[in-house]
């Protein structure tokens, strides 16, 4: 175990020392012959599920395996959006258990993950988004999400840069969620990695998964590129890749990867003091601390598993950003990243038992990842631990498909690339 507890005192003591004695924030773990679980994917999840099976149920061998490096996958590529203002009952209760997470996460922790309840404003265009964001509010505040209805005014008190004037997209309102805001993507894997280390987890990265060995119907362990590791348990949380490690384990899994671009703009003074999303268009945007507008949009309409997008896409986010908000015309855009999305055929996710004894899985994100890091974590853990569905993730069983019990909270139908 590495890392001292970070305190006022820590930092006034280096400083004075130039900043020469921190000691690296997790061990460069080598594989042991055998854990009692091991987690793949050393992403936001897998870090947080491993945190939560040595903090809370007192676990010890586990690891954690990573083909590359911490934070090189989608917990690295996203727009660090996170908020609680779901609809259905299976979604509300997870997700607000990850923003009670978030809200103490850098006490629990003891990492500064710039955590910024900053509010989420989905922005309302006509009579049918009004009523349907009634009906979101209304669900929200019966399950003690915080929710809050906006008339135009409201609206342009708060951001009077939008384009109030535009015939084709008018603002008529918003739904806020005060509580809501955005998380420094980066911080939370390198917390959870050093918090998870401190418990005694082996972080083991630039070790590639090559295939599961399964005998009699129960997982033995892995083959990897730095040789087999043995495992009571196997938790499989790999985003993207979920399909391609699940398939050496002989299973099929009802997710497609798409994949997500995201955005950022040079510095600018701050101007928005929220994250805002355009009702008439895929497009959300907040401002980073460095002032870089950072905002995304639709996933690219086809399968991949590359960390880029196309051009279609990038121009369909841009001109959503365009009639939101004209001023930004002359803003030159420095980079562009893509994520694999593990998208779901009813766009939520799953976490459960699979059909391989001492195999689970943890996947089907779609774009609510990175908001659902330590529910995730927590959720995943205890289904590791005890065997049994966490109580705020029970309607994320991976049967629900054939058994017509899906979650689909935009009501688009069984097609991934539509949620």
């Amino acid at each position: 175990m590495s890392g001292e507890r970070y305190s006022v005192f820590s930092l006034l003591r280096e400083t004075l020392r130039g900043h020469s004695g921190w000691k690296p924030a997790w061990r460069k773990a080598a594989p042991q012959k055998t854990y009692d679980i091991v987690i793949v994917g050393g992403g936001g999840h897998g870090l947080a599920t491993a945190y939560y099976l040595a903090r809370r149920y007192g676990l010890t061998r586990i690891a954690v395996v990573e083909k590359g490096w911490i934070g090189g996958g989608n917990v690295g590529r996203n727009t660090t959006i996170v908020r609680s203002n779901y609809l259905l009952s299976g979604n509300i209760p997870f997700y607000e258990q990850s923003m009670k997470l978030w809200e103490g996460l850098e006490q629990d922790l003891n990492y500064n993950a710039m955590v910024s309840q900053r509010g989420v404003l989905n922005l309302l265009h006509n009579d049918a988004q009004r009523n349907a964001a009634i009906r979101r509010g209304n669900a929200m505040r019966l399950n003690g999400v915080d929710a809050e209805l906006l008339d135009r005014e409201a609206v342009r008190a708060r951001l009077p840069f939008l384009d109030f004037g535009n015939a084709r997209f008018p603002i008529q309102g918003g739904l806020l969620q005060r509580r809501g805001g955005t998380v420094r993507h980066d911080a939370v894997a390198w917390g959870y990695a050093r918090a998870a280390d401190r418990l005694g987890v082996d972080i083991i990265e630039n070790c590639e998964v090559t295939g599961i060995r399964v005998h009699d119907g129960r997982v033995l362990g892995l083959e990897t590129t730095r040789g087999f590791v043995g495992a009571r348990k196997v938790g499989l949380a790999c985003a993207g890749n979920s399909s391609r490690v699940a398939a050496m384990a002989g299973l099929r899994l009802p997710i497609e990867s798409h994949v997500l671009q995201a955005f950022v703009s040079e510095g600018l003074k701050p101007f928005i003091d929220c994250v805002v999303t355009f009702g008439a268009g895929h497009f959300y945007v907040s401002q980073s601390d460095k002032g870089g507008l950072v905002f995304g949009g639709d996933i690219d309409g086809y399968n991949s598993y590359a960390q880029r997008g196309n051009l279609p896409v990038v121009e369909d986010v841009l001109e959503s950003g365009m009639a939101l908000m004209p001023r930004i015309g002359r803003v030159r855009l420095l980079r562009q990243w893509g994520g694999i999305m593990d998208m779901s055929m009813d766009g939520s996710p799953i976490i459960d038992r699979t059909s391989v004894a001492g195999l689970y899985l943890n996947a089907g994100w779609c774009y609510g990842g990175f908001k659902a890091t330590p529910a995730s974590g927590l959720c995943f853990a205890h289904l590791l631990a005890r065997d049994e569905p966490h109580e705020v993730a029970r309607a994320y069983r991976l049967d629900r498909f054939g058994m017509g019990a899906v979650i689909d909270e935009k009501g688009m139908g069984a097609q991934p690339n539509l949620h």
